[in-house]
């Protein structure tokens, strides 16, 4: 049998996710049986758009359901408040110099599942993640990407401060 991948999560991510599963089950659940109910008040299911809508509906929260409920089955969460800070981690906040541009910006080492690059959440299992896991402040790392390479200094590793 395969091993299963375990699922890297922050406890903000495990929060997160676990909110999800139970607003699904209870609330969109719910939500889909009244529409598919008032959908066959209306007789014919054969021509019946708004029930075929619903079913979709339906199914697609029940994936989503299983998705969540397998994430969370095989999760490994890392708690940020007991992340060091004398290195960087999985939940740590690193705050970063681009010496090629000479920008600083601020990224959160976080699990796949819980990467947005657009929320400045890095995967620990991206180039970049991977090559920050272990460093300390004012070590500097090269990734190499599709435009060249680019390195990082480090220039902080603090706590995420607000709960989201």
């Amino acid at each position: 049998m395969a091993e299963v991948k375990k699922n890297v999560l922050t406890y903000e991510g495990l929060k997160r996710y676990e909110e999800e599963l139970q607003d699904l089950k209870v609330n969109k659940r719910k939500e889909i049986a009244d529409k598919i109910k008032e959908a066959r008040e209306q007789g014919d299911l054969s021509e019946n758009a708004e029930y075929d809508a619903a079913k979709d509906e339906q199914r697609d929260i029940e994936a989503r359901i299983d998705e969540l409920e397998n994430l969370l089955k095989h999760a490994e969460v890392y708690v940020e408040d007991e992340a060091s800070l004398d290195v960087v981690g999985i939940g740590s906040m690193v705050k970063l110099l681009d010496l090629d541009l000479d920008e600083e910006l601020d990224c959160k080492i976080v699990g796949s599942t819980e990467a947005d690059s657009l929320e400045g959440k890095i995967s620990n299992e991206s180039p970049l993640g991977q090559k920050l896991l272990g460093k300390k402040v004012g070590e500097v790392v090269s990734v190499e990407t599709q435009v060249g390479e680019l390195q990082y200094k480090v220039l902080g590793i603090t706590r995420n401060q607000d709960n989201e």
